[in-house]
């Protein structure tokens, strides 16, 4: 009897060592990896996914821990991250009460809606045309006119959401950082540009098109300042490229801009009806703090640097358009 019972103790510890261990598993891959169960996924399917995202063995462990709780399918739907190190049970629990890892979302800046809303919808489970309805919707009720106007209201925060996460629960939260953004403060200086946060927007879209240089921007969103306080168009290439809609074009010739188009600023006066790409908010800042100058000219500088050569009069904006044009010559730039 005593031998027998030894023997049973021997069998229940070693069991239970092993439970242990089966359980207790962790993941030992090199980086965390994501894992996607869509809505309509079988039992079938998230076995799939677990064991081709963390390996066959591993995966097969979690799906049967996952399975032994005796977990729905449907209730698994979303997106879980899987770290080196987490344990086999944890992640079975995480599918089972759907505790998913949410995602980061980024946009950068875009240079047109479609561009946007498809990048958006290729991170979460939704497709870029019930993004781009509820964006309308939704815009509109905020009081954007239309939706030549949506793009200012895109500000380039990192937006934190589900995977599975509506159309809505993104563009609240657009909308929530646009108000926080546009503070009484800004709206002050807004106004006293004579611009809305729109026409800011807009104008702080051209600024980033005509310089990567960061610290020219507010000398540069002051010049158009300038043309617009004395009435006189803009003339902004990176215009003319949108409202042809080639963003590859190098050199702007005089049939270009001739471009009918209300953002064809050599033709139309005034800003054009809503920005030309989503901004950073630093060049947004950068137009309500530009500084004071009498700059009314601008060409890019022959030394190809990024860097503009600015003047206050014509016949000195002439001569460095001259300088730049023989290098574009010289480098055979059409």
């Amino acid at each position: 009897m005593l031998i027998a019972a030894i023997c049973l103790l021997v069998a229940v510890c070693g069991g239970g060592w092993l439970a242990w261990r089966y359980i207790n598993n962790t993941y030992s891959g090199d980086e965390p990896v994501r894992i996607y169960i869509p809505a309509d996924a079988t039992a079938d399917d998230i076995r799939d996914s677990l064991c081709n995202a963390l390996g066959s063995s591993f995966g097969r462990r979690v799906f049967n821990l996952w399975e032994a709780q005796k977990a729905e399918a449907a209730d698994a739907y979303g997106s879980y991250v899987v770290r080196p190190g987490d344990k086999a049970i944890t992640i079975s629990r995480n599918l089972r009460f759907k505790r998913q890892t949410p995602l980061k979302i980024t946009f950068g800046s875009p240079r047109t809606l479609d561009q946007l809303y498809h990048r958006i919808a290729d991170r979460m489970d939704f497709p870029a045309e019930s993004l781009r309805s509820c964006a309308d919707s939704l815009l509109r009720q905020t009081g954007f006119a239309d939706s030549t106007q949506f793009p200012a209201a895109f500000l380039p925060y990192t937006y934190e959401l589900y995977w599975t996460d509506s159309p809505e629960k993104f563009m609240t939260q657009v909308v929530d950082a646009y108000k926080r953004f546009w503070t009484d403060g800004r709206r002050a200086k807004a106004r006293q540009l004579g611009l809305t946060p729109v026409g800011v927007t807009t104008l702080a879209s051209i600024v980033e098109e005509e310089t990567a240089k960061t610290d020219e921007r507010p000398k540069v969103a002051r010049l158009y300042l300038n043309r617009l306080r004395k009435g006189m168009k803009l003339q902004a290439d990176p215009t003319v490229k949108f409202a042809i809609g080639d963003f590859s074009i190098r050199r702007i010739t005089g049939p270009m801009l001739g471009t009918v188009s209300p953002y064809n600023t050599y033709r139309v006066a005034g800003l054009p009806p809503g920005p030309i790409r989503m901004v950073e908010t630093a060049t947004i800042d950068a137009v309500l703090d530009a500084p004071d100058h009498s700059y009314l000219y601008m060409c890019a500088k022959e030394d190809f640097s990024g860097y503009h050569n600015f003047a206050t009069d014509y016949s000195a904006h002439m001569a460095n358009a001259r300088r730049y044009q023989a290098e574009l010559n010289k480098r055979n730039i059409r």
